[in-house]
Formats: structure tokens, C-alpha cells, sequence
């Protein structure tokens, strides 16, 4: 059967392969450009795609229409053009050679962020993620059309400044949002005007989803950073981030709203802290908020406030601002340049102090030699023979192999301890028994002596394989059993009471409802109907093989001869 395919203009229903609306008269080829999705793509047999909304290091962001419900969707889909090569005509994505390793874990990142977060939306402060589909060797997330205004147009329109206690309400939905992520161990790293949205009543809600390799400087995707409240561990993929990462993206959206004008970028400011205080950039603005900024904004992690709960805390309250004040550590100074004359006298300086050096280096090197020398000269040869083998012999260091099996792979992904000491080939297996993204094996075994910069190999959980039920109502009982089997699920046939109003010898119904995701080899109920004339014969709480057997009817049971949703025998 066909799956439905709507218009993603009107969002009527398009007859076959229709590549123009019959509704709207909207023309679908050419609306996307190149190596994206064709506007009309079918997804899972529930989702149309629309024209394309923006591209970025990791993806494609389309429009979409959810073809059961009728209503509109946004599409993100995986394709980081760092990584892929090309998609071929059947919209299959292609890694680049050489990046089928890195490209297969960011994919899987990607599952897992939306995945994660589709089990804690739809929150009040989140875009909800509907659903996560894998296909065309690429990943689907399928997000609510959000709707609102960006946070950075809805400023453009209302020029000057943002009362605090407005800026708290506004923000509120997004702080206790963050806040939900932060407790199932995800990081936004995107926070800024540009993802969040202004609804209707004037509350905000946060978008813009994105693996950590997208939101870090050097991780090998292009990355996407947003200057002014980018945090600075951001720039960098030697240094760590976590919640404070968006306690400090949050800090600088509040600066934005009450002052006026964003925080100078933390790349700039790593070289000269040149940031405002919130105070003196507006000077209506109450004390305490200019503290609390100031400590939300430092540059060190360690040293700002850590959560965003406490951030929200101290913007809305005055005593609770003092009371953190006192249990902040004190903010370590950046260094900046020196000025040139103090520069130059530190350079003559130090060429002389280098220079003492190397004339003291050259003494000491020329009296070790002469000792050397002379230490051979008068040395016999049997002690020189017997002096040889302990001077070969040199010490390398040893790395034993930690145990990585049961493990989540983000663990060993995001330990700098672990990537900068070895490399790791990772590749995916189903499993019925260990969670997606465990580890399962590992080659070398743990505690093997290995090198630093040799590759441990990994398997990584995919969890238990998963298959679509698909939508076989109507179809012939031959029809679904084929249906069911080319996706390793069983078919279980029963036939059911018809009163005319099926067609005979077709499905009915089934025990799984069409859409929902069941493991491979599940047992499938499937209810056919009918001829009205054939009798009774079996219950469909018995047992009943794949394909029904013409075999002489039983006796009808005394206590219930006319048992309901019986089996029927054809004779």
C-alpha cells in the first residue's frame, strides 16, 4: 500500500508520485537545491519534506508535514558536509574516504542527542522532538514547527533595553529547559538570540539542537559558534565543557536584553577582557544584576557560576546574589600585553640571561666530554664488554589498556584522557541485551600493555534491532506475511468474524498499531477477515501456525459454541 503523501505548501493530499500540488498548484522540482532532499520525500511513510530552511556543519533543516496528523514539522536532518561525499540518486549519503569511522560515531551522537531529548520534550522551555527516523544511511530528527519570532528579531523591533524583572519572565521557560537537559547529562551549546524563540504570550523557548562537535572549535566538523556567547571552552577542543558552558550562554542572552548590546566575544576577551560591566553600559540597571552578569560571564569555568538554576536564582534575587557573591572564588586576572618600552627592557634582559646560559652550557658540556674520554682511555676492554648491554637497554614508557566494556561510548568520546593517549575504530552491532551506546567488546583486551597513539578497536550497542510496523490493513494475507517477514517480523494469522463489511480474506487488523517500532522477530497478530459462510472452528487465543491449515472442523465446544474473534477453517 502506498504511503500517504501530503503537500508541504497546503498540506492536502497528493495523488501518486505527483511532483505538483492539484490544491495549490505549487510545483515541487528545482525548490531545493542540489544534494538535499527533493521538496515531496517521503520519510518513514509518514513525513513529507518541504523546501529547505537553512544548512550548517552538521545538516539540512527543512520544512515538513506529518502526513497522519496533518500539521506541520521541521526536518533536520544529519549530512556534515566535512564528512560526505556525495548522495546518490536514491538519496543515500556517501562518507568521504577515510571518514566512515568519524562519520558513523557523529551520526550516532546525532541519534542519540534527539533520541535523549525527544524522552523530556514537549517541556515548556524546549522545541519537542516528535520523532527520530534512520534512513538513507543518514539520521531524521522530526521537530514541532515551533513558530514565534527569533529572540534577535523581536530585539531588532523593540530597540533599547529590557527591564530585568521583564527579561526573567521572558527567560524563565528556557532557563528551567536547560535545566532539564542538564540533568539527563546534555549540554545545549548553542544557546543564543538567534535559537530562541518569542511566542505569542512573550515567553521564549530554546531551538537550534546540535551535537558537541558542531558547538567546538576543531572538532573536526564545521563548526557553528555565535559570537558574543560562545563560552570560551568552546574555542577549543583541548578544554572541557559542561553546565557552566551554558550558564555562561545564558548570562550573556540576559546581557543582551538589558543592556542593549552583546558581550564582546570570549575569543577577544581570552586576549584583553575588554567586557563591560553591565552597569556601566546601563546605568538604570540595578547593582546586584551587573554582579551577577559579572560572575555568570568570567572567563575561567571553575571560576562563574556552575548552574543555570543559580544563575536564574541570583538574577531575581538580591540576597541570594549576596550570599553567592561571598562563596565565589575570586576571579583570576588575564594577562594582556605589555607595553612596548616594559616589553623591550624584559626581551635585553633576557638575551643576556640566555646568553650567561649557553656560555655556562658549553663549559659543562666540555668537562663531561673530557671526563668521558678519559674514562675510556683508561678503562679496561672486559669492563667496557660488560658495560654494554646495561647502556642498551632503555626504559619505554608502558600503557595498560583500560576496561572500556559496559561503558557508554560518550563516556570514553568525551574523557580528553582517553582520545589524547590512543585512537579508536568503532563500529556498531545489534544487541538484545546491552543499551544502545554501551560498549561491548574491545581489541586489545583490558590491561594489555599498549603504546600511546596505537587504535583500540570498539563495538559499540545499537540496542535491539528495531523494525517499522508497517500499515497492512487490507492487504491480502500472503501480502502481509511478505510484508512482515522483509522486515524479520512473524506473522501469526487468525481469521475473524465478517459481516460483509471487509473484504474477505484480507487484514483487518493487527496487534501492533502501523508506525509503532518493534524488536526484529516480534510475533505479529494479524486478523483476517472472513468468508461470512465458513464455520467456526478454533478460538484465536489458540495456537495457530504462520499460514492456516485446511483441516476437518472440530466439534463446536459445548460451553461457548459461538466464541468471539474465532478463527474460521476455508472447507
Amino acid at each position: 500500500m502506498e504511503a500517504t503523501r501530503l503537500c508541504p505548501y497546503c498540506l492536502q493530499p497528493l495523488p501518486g508520485a505527483a511532483q505538483s500540488c492539484p490544491h495549490c498548484g505549487k510545483s515541487f522540482a528545482g525548490r531545493n537545491p542540489g544534494g538535499t532532499l527533493p521538496v515531496g520525500t517521503v520519510l518513514a511513510g509518514r513525513y513529507t519534506v518541504g523546501e529547505m530552511l537553512s544548512i550548517d556543519g552538521e545538516g539540512i533543516l527543512y520544512r515538513g508535514a506529518e502526513n497522519l496528523g496533518r500539521f506541520r514539522v521541521t526536518i533536520k536532518e544529519y549530512l556534515p558536509i566535512t564528512l560526505t561525499a556525495e548522495r546518490t540518486a536514491e538519496s543515500t549519503l556517501r562518507p568521504k574516504t577515510g571518514s566512515e569511522v568519524l562519520f558513523k560515531t557523529t551520526r550516532m551522537d546525532f541519534a542519540d542527542l534527539y533520541r535523549s531529548i525527544q524522552r523530556i520534550t514537549p517541556a515548556n522551555g524546549l522545541e519537542a522532538v516528535l520523532d527520530v527516523v534512520e534512513a538513507n544511511n543518514s539520521v531524521y530528527a522530526i521537530l514541532e514547527n515551533l513558530g514565534g519570532t527569533p529572540l534577535d528579531q523581536w530585539l531588532e523591533n523593540h530597540p533599547g533595553t529590557i527591564r530585568p524583572d521583564d527579561a526573567c519572565t521572558m527567560l524563565q521557560p528556557v532557563f528551567e529547559g536547560v535545566a532539564a537537559m542538564h540533568k539527563i547529562g546534555l549540554v545545549h551549546r548553542g544557546i543564543c538570540p538567534e535559537n530562541i524563540r518569542v511566542m505569542e504570550n512573550d515567553r521564549c523557548r530554546l531551538a537550534g539542537y546540535a551535537t558537541v562537535g558542531l558547538r567546538t572549535a576543531g572538532s573536526g566538523l564545521r563548526e557553528q559558534l555565535y559570537e558574543g556567547y560562545s563560552a570560551p571552552e568552546q574555542y577549543s577542543t583541548a578544554e572541557f565543557e559542561g553546565r557552566y558552558t551554558d550558564e555562561y550562554s545564558l548570562a550573556a542572552v540576559f546581557y543582551r536584553m538589558v543592556c542593549g548590546q552583546a558581550p564582546v566575544p570570549a575569543a577577544q576577551r581570552m586576549v584583553a577582557d575588554s567586557n563591560p560591566r553591565a552597569k556601566s553600559v546601563n546605568g538604570s540597571l540595578p547593582l546586584y544584576v551587573s554582579q551577577v552578569l559579572q560572575l555568570g560571564l568570567r572567563l575561567r569555568p571553575m571560576e562563574r557560576i556552575q548552574t543555570v538554576p543559580q544563575l536564574y536564582q541570583a538574577l531575581s534575587s538580591k540576597e541570594y546574589t549576596a550570599e553567592l557573591t561571598r562563596t565565589m572564588k575570586p576571579e583570576t586576572p588575564v594577562r594582556t600585553a605589555q607595553p612596548e618600552p616594559e616589553r623591550k627592557e624584559h626581551l635585553l634582559s633576557l638575551k643576556a640571561l640566555l646568553a650567561g646560559i649557553v656560555i655556562l652550557l658549553s663549559i659543562l658540556i666540555l668537562l663531561t666530554l673530557w671526563s668521558v674520554l678519559s674514562q675510556h682511555i683508561h678503562q679496561p676492554a672486559a669492563s667496557a664488554a660488560e658495560s654494554e648491554p646495561a647502556s642498551s637497554e632503555v626504559m619505554v614508557p608502558q600503557n595498560l589498556v583500560p576496561n572500556f566494556i559496559g561503558m557508554d561510548y560518550t563516556q570514553v568520546q568525551n574523557n580528553r584522557e582517553y582520545t589524547s593517549m590512543y585512537l579508536f575504530y568503532v563500529t556498531e552491532e545489534y544487541s538484545d541485551t546491552a543499551p544502545a551506546g554501551q560498549i561491548i567488546q574491545q581489541e586489545p583486551s583490558a590491561d594489555t600493555v599498549l603504546k600511546a597513539g596505537e587504535t583500540i578497536r570498539l563495538v559499540v550497542s545499537k540496542g535491539p534491532q528495531m523494525a517499522e510496523m508497517p500499515n497492512i490493513i487490507g492487504f491480502t494475507q500472503d501480502g502481509a506475511v511478505k510484508e512482515l517477514e522483509a522486515r524479520g517480523l512473524v506473522a501469526s494469522c487468525f481469521m475473524v468474524v465478517n459481516d460483509g463489511s471487509y473484504a474477505s480474506g484480507c487484514v483487518v487488523r493487527t496487534s501492533e498499531e502501523p508506525g509503532t517500532k518493534v524488536e526484529v522477530g516480534t510475533v505479529i497478530t494479524v486478523y483476517i477477515a472472513a468468508d461470512p459462510s465458513v464455520q467456526i472452528t478454533v478460538t484465536p487465543e489458540e495456537p495457530a501456525a504462520t499460514e492456516p491449515t485446511t483441516t476437518e472442523p472440530a466439534p463446536p465446544e459445548t460451553t461457548d459454541p459461538t466464541p468471539t474473534e474465532p478463527e474460521y477453517n476455508t472447507d
